[in-house]
């Protein structure tokens, strides 16, 4: 029997799976044809500051750097309280099964910021280590679920 492996987990599967058993990410087949990638140089990929010296944003936002093929799209949160989470009523909608549909919420009270998990399953990160409540401080990296996200003050 054939087996591929999913490009998420590494798990070994059936070559007929379209999904992976394990962790349900989408598994392609190999072609054997070649491929060609182009790249923008001046775009400035998944760079946080890149994105928000390009001009696109002003103030503070939360980039997501990596997680879900959404690298580079930026939040900037507004005054008040921000929803992070899975549900399409969130501000920051993360779209996949490692977030809760209400995960955390981002608060601004004047210049501070401050993160609070809202007793999600997975927890929430600041600079890798897990939370209930954080200030965010500029270029602190989140983790919500598979995403990566980068605070940025500037």
């Amino acid at each position: 029997m054939n087996h591929i492996y999913c490009p998420e987990c590494g798990f070994q599967s059936p070559a007929t799976a379209n999904y992976c058993p394990r962790c349900g990410a989408l598994i392609t087949a190999e072609t054997g044809a070649e491929t060609t990638m182009s790249f923008d140089l001046e775009s400035g990929g998944d760079d946080p500051d890149a994105t928000l010296a390009s001009g696109m944003l002003t103030g503070p936002a939360l980039v997501v750097r990596s997680g879900g093929g959404m690298a580079g799209q930026a939040y900037q949160p507004g005054a008040g309280r921000t929803l992070i989470g899975r549900s399409p009523e969130c501000e920051v909608f993360l779209d996949d099964v490692t977030v809760s549909r209400r995960h955390a919420e981002l608060e601004r009270v004047d210049d501070t910021f401050a993160i609070r998990d809202l007793g999600s399953l997975n927890g929430t990160y600041v600079n890798r280590r897990r939370i209930e409540s954080a200030v965010l401080e500029n270029d602190d990296e989140v983790q919500i679920g598979k995403y990566r996200l980068t605070f940025l003050l500037r």
